[in-house]
């Protein structure tokens, strides 16, 4: 692990146990825009959970994109990533099931498939600590707000546009898209969604960690 990345762990993991006096289930949420690295933080925040003994869960709201035949309907399919694109109201009731403290399926999104694949993870009763992933966790959006008041404890991952430019480009290159693919997918996509969630996410009470 980078030293950088394996700092924002220590630094994620020590601020969730200071909570541990708090009753029930603790939700630790960490967003960022597309391609800002908060997904590997997530999934190493969970690991570095279990080097202290203390199971956790991982809930990516990737799992919650609408179909591709849905969003081809709706004339979203090239704007997949984009907040109207997930099923906000099957993840807020999911999360709202999770801050009850019993067992919760969760789905996954599978990008090689680039499709939701359903109740492929369990959140068991004893995963007191989860982390939650995803870009829109603190939007300020009527229909994402809610969601604000379910976290335990916010995260918010603040790279540079120009690191995310470049991350994204490497991103699709490596799925097979050719450069003119990849440039007109980032410029009309990825990047208007990133800008989107830096403008429009209340994270005033979040631990910013940057990239």
């Amino acid at each position: 692990m980078e030293a950088n990345l394996e700092r924002m762990v220590e630094c994620v993991i020590a601020a969730a146990l200071a909570l541990d006096s708090q009753p029930g289930r603790l939700l630790i949420a960490i967003a960022g825009p597309p391609a800002s690295g908060k997904s590997t933080l997530a999934s190493h925040v969970q690991r570095g959970f279990q080097q202290y003994g203390t199971d956790c869960g991982l809930v990516p709201m990737d799992g919650f994109h609408f179909d591709n035949a849905l969003l081809e309907r709706r004339g979203l399919l090239g704007r997949k990533g984009a907040p109207e694109t997930f099923n906000v109201e099957g993840f807020t009731s999911i999360i709202e099931q999770l801050k009850t403290g019993g067992e919760v399926s969760v789905p996954h999104f599978n990008r090689s498939l680039d499709r939701v694949e359903h109740s492929a993870e369990i959140i068991t009763a004893s995963q007191r600590y989860v982390v939650v992933e995803g870009n829109y966790l603190f939007l300020k959006d009527e229909a994402w707000r809610p969601l604000l008041d379910m976290w335990s404890l916010g995260v918010f991952v603040k790279p540079s546009l120009g690191l995310i430019d470049s991350r994204l480009r490497q991103r699709w290159l490596e799925n097979d898209m050719s450069e003119e693919e990849a440039e007109i997918r980032i410029q009309t996509n990825d990047l208007p969604n990133a800008r989107y969630v830096l403008e429009n996410s209340d994270f005033e009470d979040a631990l910013i960690v940057f990239e």
